[in-house]
């Protein structure tokens, strides 16, 4: 069998991956413990990230003509990916509250819904919180001004009732 027959599979995976993704973050992780790594994997998977790693030349070759194309300029040194499926920001938020307990993680680029973000940029995208965080941020702002409303109409009303009985 052909060498390459034997890494269509795994680019195949890959390609299926970056398809299904709205993010892909990439990271160095040399220096991590087996221990270290694996609660990296378990947070992640809980989060629903996919976190692989994979030989350089098989992320450049999956990555050809989609938006993680612009990664191709830090696939250099082990690197390990971790793909955003459902919350765009996930990957770099758990990989950066992971590395103040391992600093031996550091982050390469990311592209995020097809914006590319070098090493700086990852660390400001981790600071962004989850989608349904700032959902209820929202609800939560405009649901302030609502229930003061209601409160000083309820308090007019009462007012107003008190000064009928007299």
């Amino acid at each position: 069998m052909a060498k390459i027959e034997l890494k269509k599979p795994v680019i195949d995976e890959i390609k299926q991956y970056a398809n299904d993704a709205s993010s892909a973050v990439l990271v160095d992780y040399r220096g991590l413990t087996v221990e270290q790594d694996t609660v990296l994997r378990k947070n992640l998977r809980e989060a629903g990230v996919v976190y692989k790693v994979y030989k350089n030349t098989m992320l450049h070759i999956a990555f050809e003509g989609t938006d993680f194309e612009q990664l191709d300029q830090n696939l250099e040194g082990p690197t390990a990916v971790a793909f955003g499926m459902d919350d765009a920001t996930a990957p770099a938020r758990i990989i950066k509250e992971f590395a103040k307990d391992a600093p031996a993680v550091e982050f390469k680029a990311a592209v995020v819904e097809g914006t590319y973000y070098d090493a700086e940029g990852v660390n400001v995208i981790a600071d962004i919180p989850s989608r349904e965080v700032l959902i209820s941020k929202l609800l939560g702002s405009l649901q302030s001004p609502v229930a003061n409303l209601a409160r000083v109409l309820s308090q007019i009303a009462e007012k107003g009732t008190g000064a009928a009985a007299e």
